[in-house]
Formats: structure tokens, sequence, C-alpha cells
């Protein structure tokens, strides 16, 4: 696809203000440097850039080509784009001799412009290639992989990725399928689904769990996640703040979870002689968790499962 076709796709950003806002890009901090973990379409990192003084520094990261040209398209010396997941972060910043980073925002999962265009095999709306992934120069797609794992692997994906209840029919469909007719395209896969789930959700196409479940796996998205947090927390100076927008359950158990990990800390026996300035501290403290307006959601349907986190990190010996 060029990269005229790409635009005709429009992406509304989830949660703009509201993510960007809570990086605090004001005063001294203007100048300090950023991350946006997910370009996308660039939405967060234009209203980041307008908020950043002279001597600050945006660099940004993702793993779609069409987001690396949209990328291109910023004339700004103080913008760097990385054709990476954000799970390669630490490298990267090593790379940029960076050490430290003021706020690092991420927007997790797929953007409009990957479901809308049919060619990249996200949506099963429209028929098209059942490819997938985020990065079309790395990596199997779905429809190579969904040829060659064994029916236990396809089950498992479906169930821990997509939390649907009938991933052994679904499993079992897809490698009976297969043995006849290869999996190839989008309508292909969905309308398999369907004849293989028995009781449908109200409101939701039966195809949505699996796709979900498909997508992740072949993106590693849950596993660039949980590397990524670390990456970012390892990074972040103090008072340095994260903000992270997720959008199904299994990314928010994550960041939620990983927040809470920063937060808590093991107390020892009151009993034993330990001075309080020896008492461990937290890491971390958390500062907001917020979910798309009304009217938001009105606008854009799409945003009514975000949740934003943000939380920001301590100088040792602070709570």
């Amino acid at each position: 696809m060029t990269n005229q076709a790409a635009t005709e796709f429009t992406h509304k950003t989830v949660l703009l203000h509201e993510a960007v806002d809570a990086l605090d890009v004001q005063g001294e901090r203007a100048n300090g440097i950023y991350i946006d973990g997910t370009f996308g379409r660039g939405g967060h990192s234009r209203l980041i850039l307008q908020q950043l003084g002279p001597q600050g520094r945006l660099i940004a990261f993702d793993k779609d080509t069409q987001a690396i040209a949209s990328a291109s398209q910023i004339n700004d010396p103080r913008f760097h784009i990385v054709h990476d997941s954000f799970a390669t972060m630490s490298d990267a910043l090593q790379e940029l001799g960076v050490t430290h980073v003021d706020g690092i925002l991420m927007d997790l999962g797929i953007s409009s412009p990957q479901v809308d265009d049919a060619s990249r095999g996200f949506s099963f709306r429209a028929d098209g290639p059942l490819d997938m992934r985020m990065d079309t120069t790395r990596g199997i797609s779905a429809a190579e992989w969904l040829a060659k794992e064994d029916e236990e692997k396809i089950r498992e994906v479906i169930k821990n990725y997509g939390e649907e209840r009938f991933a052994f029919q679904i499993a079992k469909a897809i490698v009976a399928r297969r043995q006849t007719d290869a999996i190839t395209g989008t309508r292909q896969l969905a309308e398999l689904v369907a004849h293989a789930v028995k009781t449908r959700e109200k409101g939701k196409d039966p195809a949505t769990r699996t796709f979900q479940a498909i997508r992740i796996f072949v993106n590693k998205e849950l596993e660039d996640l949980e590397i990524g947090l670390e990456s970012a927390f390892s990074a972040l100076a103090p008072f340095g703040r994260m903000s992270v927008i997720s959008f199904h359950s299994l990314e928010d158990r994550i960041v939620k979870q990983f927040f809470a990990s920063k937060v808590k800390v093991e107390q020892p026996d009151r009993r034993l002689p330990i001075r309080y300035l020896d008492l461990p501290q937290p890491q971390m403290r958390l500062l907001n968790r917020i979910k798309p307006s009304e009217a938001e959601v009105t606008e854009n349907p799409r945003s009514r499962s975000a949740i934003l986190r943000v939380s920001e990190r301590l100088p040792e010996g602070k709570t």
C-alpha cells in the first residue's frame, strides 16, 4: 500500500489530552526527554511536541511501517522515530545516548487505520489476507501460523489471549479445515469460527475473541508489554511519569499489576531492629485512573473500553 492510500484511513486518538496532560510537560519539564511508545498516527506525539520547549526531545516507537511513514512527515529536530517495539526501548535509548527520560506514554492495542484497512488482515468485517502483523517486514503472518501450529497450541492461544470459552471447538475446526483448504482470508476464518461458536454474545461478532487472540499472539503484544513496562520504569527519572492506555482486560491487568508491584512493598517484621531509613520504600505512586467521557465515547465508540493509568516514579527514600 502506498503512503497516499494509507492516509485514507483516519484515526481518532483516544484520551488524547488526558494522556498527554498526565505527563506534565510544562515549566522546566518542557525541556525534558519524553517517549511515545506507540506512535500510531502521531496524535499523542504531535500534542507533546506542541508542549515541548526548544531543548526538549521526543523519541517515538512503532512497529508498523505505515506509522513510520506517517512519522516521517514530522519535520522537527526535537523528534526521533524508532521502527521497532517499545520492548526495545532500553537498547534504543542506549544507542541514542539517553540515560533518563521525564515521561513515557503507551497507547496499547491496535489503531483504527490497522482495523479499517482490509489488506492488513486485522478485521473480520471485510475480506482480506489473513496477515495481522503490525510489522509486515518481520515475523510470520496469522495464516502461516495457523497452517503449521498444532491443535493444542491454537486452542491455548485462543483461550488465553481471547478468553474464548469455545477455544477447543474453534481450534478443532481450524485443524480440520486446513486438511482440505488453506485458511488464508479473514472472512474465511470468521465464517469458520461462527460455525464453531454455538452461543453468541449480544452485540459481538463470534469471531471477535479469536481474532483478538491470534493478533496478540502473532505480534507478541503481551510479552512486549511486560518487557516495555520494565524498560520504561528503568528509564524514568525521579518524578518521571508513565501514562498507559489499555483497551482490554489482559493488557490492563498487566499494567495494573505492574504499577501495584512498584507501589507496594513487603514490610519486614516490626520486631526487628531496623531504622526507618532502611525500610523498603515504594518506587512509584499512583496518580490517576481515567476512562473516556461520555462525549468521547459518543464521538468515538472504539474508545469505550479504554482505561488510562498514570503513575510517577519516586526518588529513593521518598514516600
